[in-house]
């Protein structure tokens, strides 16, 4: 059975934790064993007595851990486990890591990864497609990114929020502009919205247009762009330089103008455009606040400055890193199901681990396997050899089909005792006068030939007199039941 193990993260400032209770029972069973790192879940509130209530077993001895473990569930990259040294030596040859593991930096994991034939699925690289929604934990993180953001800026900027109508006279609302209405962008202005402020948002995607009025905020247009920050995957674009400073002057106004500003633009692997630079800072109010979720990359502000909190022309820049890890019980629960659902992925019915390069949502996935860098961005970076392309995936194929069954034979039907034996009607000789009381033939439609005249049957075929068959329908019935189930004639009525 695979062994499944949940790190404990060392990376300074993280909380969250890469399984819960929850997902460890859904693992269990599928069939895989579990271990947990001792005070893996402490930072998010979750005792080692919980994971062992779930069914995990809590490793006495980590380094045995690592180099048992078919699979090791991570929240960041892996790095180093003191006293035991680095992650990556410490896992068996071949196993298989899932978690954010930084694709676009620390090159010298990921050659080290190559060399130990170690498989890595980072969550930053599942495909936005339909059937990876639930593994996209990158949209999970950065919901809570812009639902924390909005609060800082509340905590931090020294006015109401919302219209408040009181005996002292009214309290205008605060003006919050959101820069990149992604993920964390749109749950920004929800959170904004229902604290009462006027929303106002702006995202080199015109077709976020809706989805920011939806939510009530309003959308700044930048005219000119077209598709330029249309990028892959629903995500952005970076921009040219040319465009970049139209879109800044367009926007400047409308910073200088609010009270919050929260940016969330990125680039995935680019550094983050700069949209505010000093020059609008300057023109900001004083005590006006910028939260800049983007500092990770560089940041949306060129004053930001990663995990401080500075003060430029009188605003507050807030630039603190890993929000998510900031509400971490929360966080823990939704990444942690993002990983269960990657890790289901990866198992066949039987509960064994398949890397298939083929699937559509494994083979974007991939960073490093077998050896190799699969991701070529990642491989052209380092001047590793680019991934060779996968083995076609086997074509199925159909069984033939079996002959159809030919229908069962209808016996002729039975004559009662003494009946006589069904007789065919007769047939009028051309020329012959209707028998008596039948009604008159009906005439030919226009155009259309008379039958050929069929002889008279002899006596000897018709012994016994029947009554005369009953007449086709007249010509115009049978041309309106044409006419009500024919598809009407090209350009008719």
């Amino acid at each position: 059975m695979p062994c499944v193990f949940v790190a404990h993260e060392r990376t300074p400032g993280e909380t969250r934790v890469a399984a819960t209770p929850e997902t460890i029972r859904n693992m269990l069973k599928v069939g895989l064993e579990v271990r947990v790192a001792p005070g893996a879940g402490a930072s998010a509130f979750i005792a080692d007595s919980e994971f062992e209530a779930a069914g995990a077993k809590i490793a006495s001895d980590l380094r045995a851990a690592y180099s048992e473990a078919d699979v090791v569930l991570k929240v960041r990259e892996l790095g180093r486990q003191d006293p035991l040294g680095n992650e990556v030596d410490l896992l068996k040859e071949g196993a298989i890591v899932i978690g954010f593991l930084a694709p676009y930096a620390h090159d010298a994991t990921i050659r080290k990864m190559v060399e130990r034939r170690i498989t890595s699925l980072p969550m930053e690289l599942v495909p936005r497609i339909t059937r990876a929604q639930k593994m996209d934990a990158l949209s999970s993180q950065a919901s809570i990114a812009g639902y924390k953001a909005v609060l800082i800026a509340a905590l931090n900027v020294p006015k109401y929020f919302p219209l408040l109508m009181t005996a002292a006279g009214t309290i205008k609302p605060a003006r919050v502009l959101v820069m990149g209405a992604g993920v964390a962008g749109l749950q920004a202005i929800a959170t904004a919205k229902r604290l009462g402020a006027l929303v106002e948002a702006t995202d080199i995607r015109p077709e976020v247009k809706e989805q920011v009025e939806s939510l009530g905020g309003k959308f700044v247009d930048l005219p000119g762009l077209g598709d330029a920050g249309r990028g892959e995957g629903g995500y952005a674009r970076e921009l040219s330089a040319e465009v970049l400073a139209k879109q800044q002057a367009i926007v400047k106004e409308h910073v200088a103008a609010a009270d919050v500003v929260i940016t969330t633009a990125l680039v995935p692997g680019r550094p983050a455009p700069k949209l505010v630079s000093a020059d609008t800072v300057s023109k900001m109010r004083a005590g006006s606040v910028i939260v800049d979720l983007a500092v990770e990359q560089g940041g949306n502000c060129e004053l930001s400055e990663l995990g401080k909190e500075v003060r430029k022309h009188g605003v507050l820049i807030v630039g603190h890193a890993n929000l998510p890890a900031t509400m971490p019980f929360d966080a823990s629960n939704l990444y942690a199901r993002n990983v269960l659902a990657l890790l289901q992925n990866i198992l066949t019915k039987e509960g064994q681990l398949n890397i298939d390069p083929n699937d559509s949502v494994t083979g974007p996935t991939l960073l490093t396997h077998a050896g190799q860098c699969m991701h070529a961005p990642t491989a052209e970076r380092l001047g590793l050899a680019p991934p060779a392309p996968p083995p076609p995936a086997e074509a199925a194929v159909a069984p033939a089909a079996a002959p159809a069954a030919a229908p069962p034979a209808v016996p002729p039907p039975i004559a009662a005792p003494g009946a006589l034996p069904a007789v065919p009607p007769p047939v009028a000789a051309a020329g012959a006068p209707p028998a008596p009381g039948a009604p008159p033939a009906p005439a030919a439609a226009p155009g259309v030939p008379p039958p050929p005249p069929m002889p008279a049957p002899s006596a000897a075929s018709s012994p016994v007199a029947t009554a005369p068959p009953t007449p086709p329908p007249p010509p115009a019935a049978i041309g309106a039941a044409s006419r009500s189930s024919a598809p009407p004639a090209p350009g008719a009525k």
